[in-house]
């Protein structure tokens, strides 16, 4: 079996607890430049202050007039002088008892405080015939009004989504320093388990694991470094996990983490020095969970079952790679929810079940078994039930862990 750490316990741990114990071993990763192209969906280490204002000139809201708001009164008619357009060297000042022609974004003449839009200006020949008054500051963007220089552009830790894009680009800034992505390496295990588009033999299955987990590592911003496929042989098993544990800075395993005859992969991580830091978490699905490090390395031991991986997955996995990716809400929200049916508890288990949300409603899945792939396909949500006899009925209210892509700096087990 693998090393006991001094932190596990004997007695089955909770999942508030595992979590805590399992959180404990990611930590942010170190930061790296990338161009901000390819910055989407990562996380600042620094504050970005500004290296420009913005806008870095007064600019015209409008297509209209550039004027000294003083010199407009009811009927006045003063010449054009000049045109101000975007792009094109900065206009020379405004000249006394005149009006310059100016265009949306464009610079605003040196002694304009205002700006008047053409459509309630008459043309006159070279002059322009004003209908109103014309208040200081109208339609003029001033200087620095959106970023000030130095100012705060965006804080540490906050999401290059498209807006913290525009906001680089607009501050000159080609590349972001963020924190790097988590390498994930999965193994899955089993002499039954065949790659998608092998021919299929009696007594063998499709290795839905190991394209599930590639896909729930990406979603949740990891990059996987390698899929390895381990036989019910110890060293086959031990051979892959080397592999992995080279190749990445987390370790996901599915399979072989129970207490069956072939389930190896206790041993394997055991021949390979990673310490064990706990086994089995009091929830249903997956109960058989395992997690240990290696040099600082997490390793996931997570059920064969399809749908225990996912739920093991979302529940301890998902964070821990936000927190690599420098994630200051890592956690998934937690809701409270209207049951639009009745759904069974467990007795001696919180159980995490999967539902969808509509009109205003939760609906369990009608199939909650742990093999019961199809049930993962659609889900919104899931139903944290207590541990409890009998059924919660349709009406009551309930705990749900969102799966939405809003995160929570609060972890969703009390």
């Amino acid at each position: 079996m693998l090393r006991r750490g001094r932190t596990q316990a004997r007695r089955v741990k909770t999942i508030a607890e595992a979590l805590a114990e399992t959180i404990a071993l990611f930590s942010p990763l170190a930061s790296e430049d990338v161009a901000i192209e390819g910055a989407l969906g990562r996380f600042l280490v620094d504050d970005v202050r500004a290296h420009v204002e913005v806008p870095p000139f007064d600019a015209s809201l409008v297509d209209g007039y550039a004027v000294r708001a003083a010199a407009i009164t009811v009927g006045t008619t003063l010449p054009v002088v000049g045109e101000s357009r975007a792009g094109a060297a900065m206009p020379g000042a405004l000249a006394a008892a005149a009006v310059m022609r100016v265009f949306t974004g464009a610079p605003v003449p040196e002694g304009a405080d205002a700006v008047v839009m053409q459509e309630v200006v008459v043309r006159e020949g070279g002059g322009a015939r004003f209908e109103r008054e014309v208040r200081v500051g109208a339609a003029i963007r001033r200087r620095g009004s959106d970023v000030a220089l130095d100012g705060l552009l965006l804080p540490a830790g906050h999401t290059i989504d498209a807006g913290a894009i525009a906001l680089l680009a607009g501050d000159g800034r080609p590349r972001a320093r963020v924190h790097a992505c988590p390498r994930v390496a999965i193994v899955t295990t089993g002499d039954e388990l065949l790659a998608p588009g092998e021919p299929l033999r009696p007594g063998a299955i499709y290795d839905s694991n190991g394209s599930m987990l590639r896909a729930l590592v990406e979603t949740a911003g990891g990059g996987v470094t390698a899929i390895e496929r381990a036989r019910d042989d110890l060293g086959d098993t031990v051979r892959a996990c080397e592999r992995a544990l080279v190749a990445a800075d987390v370790v996901i395993t599915a399979g072989g983490v129970s207490v069956g005859d072939h389930d190896l992969v206790h041993d394997a991580l055991a021949a390979l020095g990673v310490e064990r830091r706990l086994w089995k978490v009091r929830m249903k699905p997956g109960k058989p969970l395992a997690v240990g490090v290696k040099d600082g390395v997490p390793v996931i031991g997570l059920p064969g079952n399809p749908v225990s991986a996912w739920v093991g997955f979302e529940v301890f996995v998902r964070p821990g790679l936000r927190r690599m990716l420098g994630d200051p809400r890592p956690y998934r929200r937690v809701v409270d929810v209207t049951l639009g049916a009745s759904v069974r508890c467990s007795p001696d288990r919180t159980e995490l079940a999967r539902a969808r949300l509509d009109a205003g409603l939760a609906w369990p899945m009608a199939k909650q078994g742990s093999s019961a792939l199809a049930s993962v396909a659609s889900v919104d949500a899931l139903l944290v039930l207590p541990e409890r006899e009998g059924e919660l009925a349709a009406g009551e209210r309930v705990r749900a862990m969102l799966l939405d892509g809003r995160g929570s700096a609060q972890p969703p087990f009390a």
